[in-house]
């Protein structure tokens, strides 16, 4: 995996996909920055970003990902592994559900992917050294490096959706003490049934994402 390391970008997301739709950038490819400072975050939220932790975006190929994976649910699947790289290093990290990074009860960061032509675009934040105001930050000391080199050894294995969708599992209660708005209903997500696909069924509506 190529890798470009920027000191400063509006954002690397929009930054991967302009490249990509101008044909100045191929799959498979990344993009790691210091500092953002227009980050996309889930749901078409900006994501405050601190300089000095981790923007990264990559994008793939579709057939690079494994055969079983459910494209809708590529936000967990990318999430876990950067999860699984940062818990080998130490980490009490988790993930609630679909794709937001957790230290106890805080978020530190989170995962959106895009699909375009046969091309899936991911975009991972953590908060490594310093959060905004009722945010958190990693619970070890890492440089960044270390941790991109460990994620895309891993995901060049090309670990199974069902690998890693029965590591997901194991820890989906963490997620019941929290809720969401869907239009005007709000959601408990300790009432939901996680599918094997990742999405999860609450009162009878079957929901992939939070957007």
């Amino acid at each position: 995996m190529e890798i470009i390391y920027l000191e400063s970008i509006d954002s690397t997301h929009k930054f991967l996909e302009r490249e990509i739709k101008n044909k100045k950038l191929n799959p498979p490819i990344a993009v790691v920055a210091n500092k953002q400072t227009s980050g996309v975050g889930s749901r078409g939220n900006r994501w405050i970003s601190l300089d000095g932790n981790l923007f990264l975006s990559f994008a793939l190929k579709n057939n690079f990902l494994p055969k079983d994976l459910p494209l809708a649910s590529a936000s967990i699947y990318f999430a876990m592994i950067m999860k699984e790289t940062l818990f080998n290093m130490g980490s009490s990290v988790w993930i609630k559900w679909p794709n937001d990074f957790y230290i106890n009860d805080k978020k530190i960061g989170g995962v959106i992917t895009k699909k375009f032509k046969n091309i899936i675009l991911c975009s991972i934040g953590v908060n490594l050294n310093r959060a905004p105001e009722g945010f958190g930050k990693l619970d070890i000391n890492i440089d960044k490096k270390i941790i991109l080199k460990e994620f895309f050894t891993i995901l060049q294995l090309t670990p199974s959706w069902k690998e890693i969708f029965r590591k997901f599992q194991i820890e989906f209660h963490k997620s019941g003490g929290f809720s969401f708005h869907s239009g005007k209903i709000k959601y408990f997500i300790q009432n939901a049934i996680l599918n094997p696909d990742g999405s999860i069924t609450l009162n009878g509506k079957r929901i992939y994402n939070l957007r």
